[in-house]
């Protein structure tokens, strides 16, 4: 493996194991399959093979960074809003015609 994805492959293990200090499931089980993951990986020398690898961890990155970003916006939806206002919020935007941004009633 060549030195700048060496240096890039380190720095997504680091990255991903920074992002699985929160995961649902716990940080142990995400970093056991960490783990796993790059170590069944770790024989891979085709530049085009790691590069895809690479690709895929960002991919991944990516998706714990946007399943975070909703828990949180749930958690603070449930705070400032009792339930009926979120369905009756829900509803409006289900009825809007986004093309005119008229509301049906």
């Amino acid at each position: 493996m060549s030195s700048p994805s060496r240096q890039r492959v380190i720095a997504l293990y680091k990255q991903l194991s920074y992002l699985g200090r929160e995961y649902p499931a716990g940080a142990d089980y995400f970093h056991k399959k960490l783990k796993s993951a790059f170590l069944k990986n770790k024989d891979l020398s085709d530049p085009v093979e790691i590069q895809k690898r690479i690709d895929l961890g960002d991919y991944v990155c990516k998706e714990i960074e946007a399943m975070y970003h909703i828990n949180k916006y749930r958690a603070m939806k449930k705070r400032y809003y009792e339930e009926t206002q979120v369905e009756n919020i829900q509803s409006k935007l289900e009825n809007t015609n986004w093309a005119d941004g008229t509301v049906k009633r």
